[in-house]
């Protein structure tokens, strides 16, 4: 797994939404963000990872600085994006999509906890 950089924790505490919805937690060992259970937005390399709903998927892989989340090579993540911290990591937008993924994300039904 790719460690984070500082800017990609930056940016993800930055964008990270002010909710009480909001649970941080770690996944592989790096920052992420869940709601009832379920990931919506974590940090992998030099980006940003958010899930999102398959439109604003559509339209967000036109932007220049977003791909498809792919952390290990030939295994992309259908429903996630991966935002380049490089282009994006100050930005309001980040921070707009960021709250796009906790409400899309908020619209599934609530992991059952691991025992």
């Amino acid at each position: 797994m790719i460690k984070p950089t500082q800017r990609a924790l930056d940016a993800f505490d930055a964008a990270l939404p002010d909710d009480e919805r909001v649970e941080r937690k770690k996944m592989f060992g790096m920052p992420a963000a869940f709601v009832n259970g379920n990931m919506f937005m974590g940090c992998f390399g030099d980006g940003v990872n958010l899930r999102v709903s398959p439109e604003l998927r559509e339209e967000l892989l036109q932007v220049d600085g977003v791909d498809v989340f792919e952390p290990k090579k030939g295994a992309p993540w259908k429903a996630y994006v991966d935002v380049a911290c490089e282009q994006w990591a100050d930005s309001k937008e980040l921070a707009t999509w960021a709250q796009q993924s906790l409400e899309f994300t908020a619209t599934m039904p609530p992991k059952k906890p691991k025992r």
